[in-house]
């Protein structure tokens, strides 16, 4: 065997094998932090809420700014649009902008329902710009210059948050001037539509029930995800801070780590629940997740040298580190499928695996692997599921094996791509009674080609490990086998429905009071 090619491979497997080891090790620390502060920071902060309800007028309450930002999105906008203002908060105290870019007949259902609250004597006010400059960033930044609340909330549009959501995050805000941020956890709409969003649902649910929660409350920089969260204004307004950016395609995330950085908190409150639509197609969902990955590397790219270079203790900065550039565990679990075969090859030579430390290594590396199913079921655990989360583990390892491809892709985009395209993650207006398809059309390529074939070539590898070699390795490639084969093939080019993505008729323009172009007219 070629002494070069055996270094390399031994290289790549070693590092890529280690790599994952300490993101997996990093969930057991997590969920140990969690355990160790749930408790008493759960009951401080609802005496906190309590006390408040209890003992203010609601004439003297804030006022709050609730930014709903759009973006051609038919199936949802009426619904989260009537959630935001059926919301219980003093009606003199809450006003509602809907951030609209829409070019389709999204514009016409948005004024419909707009003038029909309006009536009710609801504050709404719809928000259109000239241009999409900036995105989702632009818009939120072009409402806030504008808004008159002291806290702006901000809800995507395939939230629907609960009557009581400011209940929670206004009290636990006006309790400290510190703090930049309320984050609330994300619930499910239609988690069981299907395997596909059972499994999304428990990833997220360890991201809520476990992760925001141990960097809150341990002092650790957390991160605003975007929606179902209260921004205290005067902290994206701090100079410091610098307002909302574009220059990243997760905008969210980069606006939090700006603001810890000039010395504001972000908090999260377990109790915060805000229910939300899953991606119920692996086409919407891939588009989601280009998104995030790009965006987080975007960001680790852009404010990991302030961090390191800040007066955090190491803690702070090796989380932050390991939270920004989460989302390359793709790429190393990419390269272990690569490598399987090579692999086969430093069996063969027989100058490392005959070593005992060698399992020794092995079995800590599987200790580690395991983080994410105990993790996780545990977090459906704290819930109130019980231990339901450990059937839905299979179908979270061949998801998240199936999703290498694109992710990797995506994360490698983010080292060197600067800003970007928003785009939008289709929703279809699903919840738990009724399952719908999206009306607009999501972007197709080739990559279920390659997914397909790297599912054949984990299927062979798996193959040979499990008859010859090791069978505790041939685990991870049947799951690498199963998840390229069902993503790669669930990806194939088929006939959707036809897009919305259209200018909307001069009809329905003309038929609305509101120019297109007129940033600050309502209907």
């Amino acid at each position: 065997m070629n002494e070069i090619f055996f270094w390399v491979v031994l290289v790549v497997f070693g590092v890529a094998t280690a790599t994952l080891a300490v993101y997996g090790l990093h969930l057991y620390v997590l969920l140990v932090l969690f355990r160790r502060r749930k408790g008493e920071k759960c009951e401080t902060q609802s005496s906190v809420i309590e006390s408040f309800l209890r003992n203010s007028d609601r004439e003297s309450w804030p006022v709050v700014t609730s930014q709903i930002p759009i973006y051609n999105e038919a199936d949802v906008a009426v619904r989260v649009i009537r959630a935001v203002a059926a919301m219980d908060y003093p009606a003199a105290k809450h006003e509602i902008q809907v951030l609209d870019d829409s070019t389709d007949h999204t514009r016409v259902l948005i004024d419909g329902v707009a003038r029909e609250l309006q009536s009710a004597g609801i504050d709404v006010r719809v928000v259109r710009r000239p241009t999409r400059e900036g995105y989702k960033a632009g818009a939120l930044a072009h409402g806030l210059a504008m808004a008159r609340g002291q806290y702006v909330a901000v809800f995507d549009a395939d939230f629907v948050p609960p009557a009581g959501f400011l209940h929670k995050a206004v009290p636990l805000l006006e309790e400290d001037e510190g703090i930049a941020c309320m984050q609330g956890r994300w619930e499910h709409l239609n988690q069981d539509e299907s395997w596909l969003t059972k499994a999304q649902a428990l990833g997220i649910d360890g991201h809520f029930a476990i992760e925001q929660g141990a960097r809150a409350w341990n002092g650790l920089m957390m991160n605003f995800n975007g929606t179902a969260g209260v921004w205290r204004k005067s902290a994206i307004d701090d100079p410091a801070v610098g307002g909302w950016s574009g220059d990243t395609l997760t905008e969210d995330l980069d606006l939090s780590y700006r603001a810890q950085l000039a010395g504001w908190r972000i908090d999260y409150c377990l109790e915060m629940g805000c229910p939300a639509e899953l991606p119920g197609t692996i086409s919407a969902l891939k588009s989601q997740q280009r998104r995030w990955a790009t965006g987080s590397i975007q960001v680790a790219v852009k404010l990991l040298p302030r961090i390191w270079r800040a007066k955090l203790s190491f803690a702070q900065k090796l989380e932050a580190a390991l939270h920004l550039t989460h989302y390359s565990v793709a790429l190393w679990m990419l390269l272990l499928a690569l490598v399987a075969r090579p692999m086969l090859l430093v069996f063969d030579e027989g100058r490392l695996f005959s070593h005992d430390t060698f399992w020794v290594a092995w079995s800590f590396i599987l200790f580690a692997a395991f983080a994410p199913s105990l993790v996780y079921a545990y977090a459906r655990y704290s819930l109130g599921g019980r231990w339901s989360g450990f059937r839905v583990i299979p179908s979270m390892f061949v998801l998240g094996c199936g999703l290498c491809v694109n992710n990797t892709i995506a994360v490698v985009r983010g080292l060197y791509l600067h800003g970007g395209e928003f785009v939008r993650t289709p929703k279809s207006g699903s919840d738990a009674n009724q399952a719908q398809r999206s009306s607009y059309a999501t972007m197709q390529g080739q990559m279920w080609i390659i997914e397909l074939a790297l599912g054949i070539y984990s299927a062979i590898s798996f193959v040979i490990y499990f008859t010859q070699y090791s069978r505790a390795f041939s685990f991870f490639l049947f799951m690498y086998a199963v998840g390229f084969t069902v993503v790669g093939w669930m990806s194939r080019p088929r006939r959707e429905h036809v897009t919305l993505d259209r200018p909307a008729p001069v009809v329905g323009l003309l038929g609305s009071n509101i120019p297109a172009t007129d940033p600050s007219a309502s209907p």
